[in-house]
């Protein structure tokens, strides 16, 4: 099963991800709330649309705009919508 790790700490746990340009996206149920943070970043991807970040809160420690969602993804893009994915050393085990 798709396991996102950070911090010594599961961050998300699923078997319903979704694999874009060899990026695990989870739902976003799959990550606890507690551990992200709204990041005011963003970034535009030409066939995925606009990227909002969270940063990652794990035992104090902070992994700053970590995790990325579309919002409103392009129709393209569709089948993330309502998924995050990682980086900045969140390792994905699949």
């Amino acid at each position: 099963m798709p396991t996102a790790y950070w911090n010594g700490q599961v961050i998300a746990e699923s078997e319903d991800t979704v694999v874009v340009e060899q990026n695990h996206y989870f739902p976003l149920s799959a990550v606890p709330a507690h551990y992200l943070i709204p990041s005011e970043t963003t970034s535009f991807c030409p066939w995925k649309g606009t990227a909002s970040y969270y940063t990652l809160v794990v035992d104090g420690e902070r992994n700053e705009d970590a995790v990325w969602y579309y919002p409103e993804p392009k129709p393209e893009a569709e089948q993330i919508r309502g998924r995050v994915a990682f980086w900045r050393g969140v390792e994905v085990r699949a």
